[in-house]
């Protein structure tokens, strides 16, 4: 996400407090990791415990965007920054082992995010969402019209036994779910399990480069197995009246959860039939969400925001087989997260007085905007912020009380 400098404007917290060289920062799929992208490179840390892993500085440029795959040597980038060190309508996939590009992928407008996930890149720009295989020599699978998509809102899950896809639908507020196991076209390709494993379509010692020239104007309901892009099944959800800014799947990809550009409300979704499960209200302010993270075990829910406050909301309803017991029940209510005193009214009043509030939330130091996700403790979040801060909190299951573990300085 990119978390650098924003526009100055009210309650975008003080703009003295942004690292100036911090360009871009994300998680890894399981957390476990985070990447960050500076004015001149790129650095990896482990998440918790908290641990500087390796960094590259480049003399010719920026990186905005960097993607990591699990915790493999490959990463995707995209340049950014006073001086790019790669044009912003380009994906270049990075192997470390032999620090070398190994392929790139050409676009006909900037890209705005892109991730990684096995056999896939998936590529964001303002009106697509593009996939293509993850190989030497990367192939056109799949092309998605979305309506207007500045942030870059996309979402994988992070799981190894799914591959459920979520970005903006055409119309404004709509999710797209795709399924990408159900996709024709896909090489099987095993997925990397420590840092020194490499991707079977590449021998670290091999210097040569892949490319492809992204036709940007196919899209996948015209387009069939000839020409190279294949079709998928798309399940919609109108989630919101506002245009979507924030996504995240479920590692399992069972669940998908939205906020719109007004950042008061977070929905979450089945992703097989789209049936609304939650309605998790953050404030009645509006905000720009930066982050929304589910726990590994889909218990919890953790949002940021630009204001620099981190809710947490608690998902379960009912105690399942193999799940820790959910948090007994308070005058916060039977799910433990907090509800209106004039809830018992709710047919009466307007919606607000029947939403459920976080059990737990913070304020991070200096209020910058962050992101979230959880830590290797069930009952802990880590939160990367824009002032160049890793921190860790932990919270209480039954009170919500919050208390900050560590705080280090990353760049």
């Amino acid at each position: 996400m990119n978390i650098g400098r924003p526009v100055p404007r009210s309650g975008s917290g003080s703009q003295e407090a942004y690292a100036p060289e911090l360009l871009y920062a994300t998680f890894n799929q399981d957390y476990g990791c985070f990447a960050i992208g500076t004015q001149s490179g790129f650095r990896i840390f482990n998440s918790d415990p908290y641990k500087e892993k390796m960094r590259r500085e480049f003399k010719d440029g920026g990186i905005g965007i960097v993607a990591m795959l699990y915790r493999s040597n490959y990463l995707a980038f995209v340049g950014g920054g006073r001086n790019p060190r790669f044009p912003p309508n380009k994906v270049m996939l990075w192997d470390d082992a032999s620090s070398n590009i190994v392929a790139e992928l050409e676009f006909r407008s900037d890209v705005l995010n892109v991730q990684l996930q096995r056999e896939r890149i998936v590529v964001v720009q303002r009106n697509k969402c593009i996939i293509c295989s993850l190989e030497i020599k990367p192939r056109h699978l799949h092309a998605f019209e979305t309506a207007d998509n500045d942030r870059g809102a996309l979402a994988l899950s992070g799981g190894s036994q799914s591959s459920i896809l979520a970005f903006p639908g055409r119309q404004k507020g709509h999710i797209q779910i795709v399924d990408l196991q159900s996709c024709v076209g896909l090489s099987a390709v095993q997925e990397p399990q420590s840092t020194s494993a490499a991707l079977p379509v590449h021998r670290a010692r091999s210097h040569s480069r892949g490319s492809i020239s992204v036709d940007s104007g196919v899209t996948a309901s015209t387009t069939g197995p000839a020409s190279g892009v294949y079709p998928a099944n798309i399940n919609i959800i109108a989630a919101h009246a506002t245009s979507i800014s924030a996504l995240a799947v479920s590692a399992d990809g069972t669940m998908v959860a939205s906020a719109s550009e007004k950042g008061t409300l977070i929905r979450i979704f089945d992703t097989l039939n789209g049936r609304l499960l939650h309605e998790l209200r953050r404030g009645v302010d509006r905000a720009d969400i930066y982050s929304i993270a589910f726990s590994p075990d889909n218990t919890r829910l953790c949002v940021s925001s630009d204001k620099g406050t981190v809710h947490v909301f608690n998902l379960e309803t009912k105690q399942g087989a193999g799940q820790q017991p959910a948090p007994a029940p308070t005058a916060s209510g039977k799910s433990g997260n907090r509800h209106s005193n004039l809830k018992f009214m709710k047919d009466l009043l307007p919606k607000y007085f029947s939403s459920e509030w976080s059990f737990a939330h913070f304020r991070v130091a200096n209020e910058v905007r962050c992101i979230c996700g959880f830590g290797s403790e069930r009952n802990s979040v880590v939160v990367l912020c824009a002032d160049g801060t890793a921190q860790k909190y932990s919270f209480d299951s039954y009170r919500g009380n919050c208390v900050r573990e560590w705080y280090r300085k990353f760049i």
